[in-house]
């Protein structure tokens, strides 16, 4: 049977000018696409009787494919708008060599010439153009790839030195000076621009006051946000510490503020994660002023590890069964069923299921969880087991509770044993006459005041345990 021939397209006589520049160049975007049309003009459009019907111009990397007008001339090729693509140069059309070949082949094959104005007898139709084009692709790619390489190497450089490359955090200044305003040996170590960083009079109070209250060991990170905004104090973004929904909810910006309690650039170290080579905190000094020292930053530090340590972390929603449950499928297959709640942001909650993903079985939880009740009543269990039953379950009370009582209890007994020690101690001093009655007294007084909050804490602990034991 005969091939059937691929219809060609249809196509509008016209050029369509692709410009593009890079969105790290330094040059104006305007000023690089006018060069690049220019030379489009002279050197194709000129000695072409075509029109031109079309302009397509981005400004953004030429590695990436996902350029607005990119994408733009490419659905237009589709549909027959022009019939020639004028580029000035190779890497302006992108600087990915497989992307790039891919879409000069696709270009071709809905019958559109496609010409580059510093190669404007070069036809990529044929072998020998093809070839080149793809050799001037991958020595685009290549040239992009070792600048980004040599930018990297050189901001890694600069943090060695204790310097930064990128932009400073809140509570800093990003500052700057054309060298012909230096001195000699500051031309030999920068560039046009001397670059440097300050402290910003205006945000870095915020931020020590910030610390202030977190060493205090008293707030929470909503806390410390509640306060903040409070005094009116705001992010350099212009965020506010504390946003209130139109439904009336407060959500406090903790992210951002964990992030910079966790920052070390705060006190005056340089830390980088480069793939060049990581920079440890406490091995390179900034050169910038800190907010706070050393101490205090790692002291803010360990108050924030230890509380997220005791932090417990419930499921959203709970299922009784989660994990637990199959359902036996027409074959004879075990299914896993997972859990589900539709419509949950409704007033009154929304419903809970046992369901099968992708499938059509939904369960209500409720009808599944009030079996279980019979279910175990008639389980029958090995006296010899239930002493242990009774530990994992009192473990697991305790891991519910949030902190572990069993922990807490000897601290408390110890913290006990050790004011009877003290008084001990005091009372053979005492009796020597080298305590005063009144010192005698005003220790005594602390010692039962101690003593009380320490029993209490200990009875409170017996009771809440009971109860969720009873239950």
């Amino acid at each position: 049977m005969a091939r059937k021939k691929k219809l060609r397209l249809t196509l509008t006589p016209g050029w369509a000018l692709y410009l593009r520049t890079s969105d790290e160049e330094a040059q104006a975007p305007e000023r690089s696409q006018a060069s690049q049309r220019r030379m489009i003009h002279e050197q194709l459009c000129t000695n072409s009787d075509v029109p031109i019907v079309a302009e397509y111009a981005d400004t953004f990397s030429g590695r990436a494919t996902d350029r607005r007008s990119y994408q733009h001339l490419m659905a237009d090729a589709r549909l027959g708008k022009f019939s020639h693509v004028g580029v000035a140069f190779v890497d302006r059309f992108g600087r990915n060599d497989v992307e790039g070949i891919r879409a000069f082949d696709e270009l071709i094959d809905l019958g559109i010439i496609v010409r580059i104005a510093t190669y404007p007898s070069l036809d990529p139709a044929t072998p020998d153009g093809r070839m080149i084009v793809g050799v001037l692709f991958s020595v685009a790619r290549y040239e992009s790839l070792r600048i980004g390489q040599r930018s990297r190497e050189g901001m890694y450089t600069k943090l060695l030195e204790g310097g930064w490359s990128g932009r400073a955090p809140d509570g800093y200044l990003n500052c700057e000076m054309k060298t012909n305003m230096v001195s000699a040996a500051d031309k030999l170590k920068n560039a046009r621009y001397k670059r440097w960083i300050e402290i910003d009079p205006q945000q870095a109070p915020v931020w020590r006051y910030a610390w202030d209250l977190l060493l205090e060991d008293r707030y929470s990170l909503e806390e410390i946000c509640e306060i903040l905004h409070s005094k009116g104090y705001k992010l350099r973004s212009g965020a506010s510490f504390v946003s209130v929904g139109s439904n009336g909810l407060r959500r406090c910006n903790a992210g951002s503020v964990s992030r910079i309690f966790h920052n070390w650039f705060y006190a005056g170290w340089v830390v980088s994660d480069s793939e060049l080579g990581a920079i440890p905190p406490k091995t390179i000094r900034g050169h910038w002023e800190p907010i706070v020292s050393t101490e205090e930053f790692e002291v803010g530090l360990a108050i924030l590890q230890r509380r997220n340590q005791q932090r417990v972390h419930q499921r959203k929603h709970f299922y009784l069964l989660q994990g637990l449950i199959y359902l036996r499928m027409p074959s004879g297959r075990l299914a896993k069923l997972s859990c589900a709640m539709p419509n949950a942001n409704r007033a009154r909650g929304g419903v809970k299921y046992y369901c099968l993903d992708h499938g059509h079985y939904y369960f209500l939880c409720r009808r599944v969880d009030e079996q279980v009740t019979d279910y175990l009543q008639a389980v029958q269990i090995d006296g010899r087991w239930i002493p242990k039953l009774r530990r994992a379950f009192e473990d697991d009370v305790d891991q519910l509770l949030g902190p572990n009582y069993g922990d807490q209890r000897p601290s408390l007994q110890e913290a006990l044993r050790g004011i009877e020690e003290e008084e001990s101690r005091t009372a053979r001093l005492y009796a020597s006459g080298r305590i005063t009655d009144d010192v005698w007294n005003m220790l005594w007084a602390e010692w039962q005041d101690r003593r009380e909050t320490i029993r209490r804490t200990l009875t409170d602990l017996d009771k809440s345990r009971h109860l969720h034991l009873s239950h």
